[in-house]
């Protein structure tokens, strides 16, 4: 839009929904910072070690302990323990099958950042078991693809109550994983 253009829509004054009720705030709330999706991003390309993911991500040991503990406890990682022969056992840590439905977001993510960021399409392909690669499409509820989302718009499902609408707390004074 110009300086010189004017917006043809009304500005919606509320949220149609509190963030207490709302799927999306519990989502980011559970999944938390970039340190945490890039774990998740370690955890989806194999990475299972400590030390592997503290390496990879140059992420402070404490800060990497800290989120994969708060991972652990959202249940979207699993830590398992291994043992390399004459070492002490060691822990691992994988995705959940929580975690692992959480893919399709991690794949609209990519998807995103290589359509709008500098750095174009990017060398990581997520594949099936197949060895088919992978995307994520919106669809409505007739099964046809969304191809325009300029129209797109968060409305507060048939049974939401207005007269239960309230201030929650920002999933920012929430402690967030």
């Amino acid at each position: 839009m110009t300086a010189t253009e004017t917006k043809t829509t009304e500005p919606v004054g509320r949220s149609p929904i509190p963030l207490a009720e709302c799927a999306l705030a519990r989502a980011i709330g559970a999944i938390g910072d970039g340190w945490s999706l890039l774990i998740l991003r370690e955890a989806l390309c194999g990475v299972e070690r400590f030390d592997a993911m503290c390496e990879d991500l140059a992420i402070p040991r404490s800060v990497l302990a800290d989120r994969l503990a708060r991972l652990i406890e959202a249940g979207i990682l699993e830590q398992t323990t291994y043992r390399e022969p004459g070492q002490r056992s060691r822990k691992a840590y994988v995705l959940s099958e929580t975690g692992r439905a959480l893919i399709p977001a991690l794949v609209a993510l990519r998807a995103w950042a290589e359509d709008h960021l500098p750095g174009g399409r990017s060398s990581l392909r997520l594949q099936d078991k197949d060895g088919q690669e992978i995307s994520v499409h919106l669809l409505r509820a007739d099964g046809t693809k969304v191809e325009d989302f300029a129209g797109i718009k968060a409305v507060a499902a048939p049974q939401t109550q207005p007269s239960t609408r309230h201030r929650a707390a920002s999933p920012r004074t929430r402690r967030s994983v």
